[in-house]
């Protein structure tokens, strides 16, 4: 029996660039093309586009599936159905996942899943953020239960990595049945307009059981999550704007909660004041203005990258710079319901808030607010419920907390926005600024129900209450003699006021009482 000859040296290597030219190319080419055809890039092009070239370092390159049910076995790629490694984005360290669509449709199954879950390890032992690419068909049938509890060991990662590591979900295509659930778990979610799509259950099935017929947009599309689910927080116009805005996002995070976001170099100078701020809030108590133009001449350079844009739009979340430092902002919007908070807008603004306070993002606050949203829909929605949650989520950060109170702070919703009584720790107001239980017109129909009711000329007693009630509690300085505010500023002093503000809590020390976690009413 002749032996064979062991392989030299340059046969073993010319081995490894044939198994790794067969693991980059482990889709076919027929399945690319229909990647591409659908406006979508390969999970390995998504890689490239999101890192800093030349950054990332896969890892698992060679892991195969080792099913044997249904005729697997005779189609074993290298890499299975995921790629996974590590790069940078701006220089920092970051780990990454990609489902393939062009390998098995994406299906998760045991093996794919050991690749996931190894780069959340070790995402959690490094202390970096965690960016998963999702494109897939679902959880692997061949495999039957056995992706279930792949699936599982995922989500148990996402729960201990929460609040620990930035974790951020790319929908890329479809993510279906229980893929959707590790997504949520994340800190931010962006889809894909017309190409991504996440639902529990498919339109066949929501046909069959309930019978609607909505389409795949309709029913989980990039649209339909960002403005009435808000389980999406971007919506972005393509697969290359969506990995340009994830890069953005990071800028604002730090790499892990024992760390600070990093602070870029200042263009804008912290003195700069804007004389615009001086207009901004109408004489009129009752017209709308649009609260984004009161947060752009603050913050540095005007950029504000909001964060659930159309979703619950009479409040708004995100992220901003000032004098180099990352900040999270909300602010009520007059524009959109008066800036009434209701169900959405306080889940919105409660999620943003304890994300900022996971990973050490300083909030600034801009309240206009008359109130909650009144209604049998929102009192049997759950309105007393959501709403705490906003006032848990405030009182239980320990963040840096800077409130301006531009015009009204109404009642229960004044409490619940970042006031001195949630422990916020500087307070501003503008002269525009009316803290009181309630506007004036119902306070006084409230207060003189009797005295109008006996009145000859009601109307015009009406008027003149108004006016006196507006002279003692429509202002600023009934809560600024009380120490609930700490200064009342003109407009345009905001922006220096807000950055020494900020310079002054750096060395903010606000532990917690000692116990397992807080039972925030979910």
């Amino acid at each position: 029996m002749r032996t064979r000859a062991p392989e030299t040296y340059e046969e073993k290597l010319a081995r490894l660039h044939e198994l790794r030219h067969e693991a980059l190319h482990a889709g076919s080419d027929q399945a690319v093309e229909k990647q591409h055809a659908k406006g979508k890039y390969t999970a390995r092009e998504r890689v490239q586009k999101l890192l800093d070239p030349g950054s990332f370092q896969e890892l698992d390159t060679f892991v195969r599936h080792r099913t044997y049910d249904f005729g697997m076995q005779k189609s074993r790629p290298w890499g299975d159905a995921v790629i996974t490694g590590h790069g940078t984005i701006e220089g920092r360290r970051v780990c990454v996942f990609s489902q393939d669509f062009t390998v098995f449709g994406g299906s998760l199954g045991e093996v794919m899943a050991e690749k996931i879950y190894k780069v959340m390890d070790l995402a959690a032992k490094i202390g970096c953020p965690l960016i998963g690419l999702n494109d897939s068909g679902g959880a692997r049938i061949q495999e039957g239960v056995v992706s279930l509890g792949a699936y599982g060991n995922v989500f148990v990662r996402n729960v201990n990595c929460s609040g620990v590591i930035p974790q951020i979900s790319l929908i890329m295509g479809p993510c279906a049945g229980g893929a959707v659930y590790s997504p949520a778990i994340t800190d931010f979610v962006f889809m894909v307009k017309e190409t991504s799509h996440m639902f529990i259950t498919g339109p066949e099935v929501v046909k069959t059981v309930t019978g609607e017929e909505p389409s795949f947009e309709e029913l989980g599309g990039a649209i339909s999550h960002s403005t009435k689910s808000g389980v999406a927080h971007f919506a972005s116009e393509d697969e290359d704007a969506c990995l340009q805005d994830t890069r953005y996002l990071l800028s604002f995070l730090p790499q892990n909660n024992l760390e600070c976001p990093p602070r870029v170099q200042p263009t804008d100078d912290p003195l700069r004041q804007d004389p615009e701020l001086d207009h901004v809030v109408p004489d009129s108590p009752n017209k709308p203005y649009d609260m984004r133009v009161a947060i752009r001449p603050v913050v540095d350079d005007g950029e504000f990258f909001e964060v659930h844009e159309n979703y619950a739009r009479n409040v708004v979340c995100g992220f901003a710079r000032l004098d180099g430092r990352a900040v999270g902002v909300v602010g009520n919007q007059p524009a959109q319901l008066a800036g009434v908070l209701d169900i959405d807008s306080s889940v919105k603004a409660a999620r943003f808030v304890r994300t900022c306070d996971a990973f050490n993002v300083p909030l600034i606050t801009f309240c206009d607010v008359p109130g909650f949203l009144p209604g049998t829909t929102q009192e049997w929605g759950g309105i007393i419920r959501h709403g705490a949650k906003l006032l848990y989520a405030y009182t239980e950060a320990t963040v840096p907390k800077i409130t301006i109170i531009t015009r009204k702070a109404y009642g229960g919703a004044y409490d619940v926005m970042a006031s001195k009584h949630l422990l916020a720790d500087f307070n501003f107001a503008w002269p525009t600024a009316e803290v009181a239980v309630m506007g004036p017109e119902a306070a006084v129909n409230v207060i003189y129900r009797r005295d109008l009711a006996s009145s000859p000329t009601p109307e015009a007693r009406r008027e003149k209450l108004i006016h006196d009630y507006k002279a003692h509690f429509a202002n600023p300085y009934a809560a600024a003699e009380r120490g609930y505010i700490d200064d009342v500023i003109a407009p345009h002093e905001t922006r220096p006021k807000v950055i020494t503000a900020l310079e002054t809590l750096q060395t903010k020390r606000a532990p917690g009482p000692k116990r397992k976690h807080g039972n925030i009413p979910l």
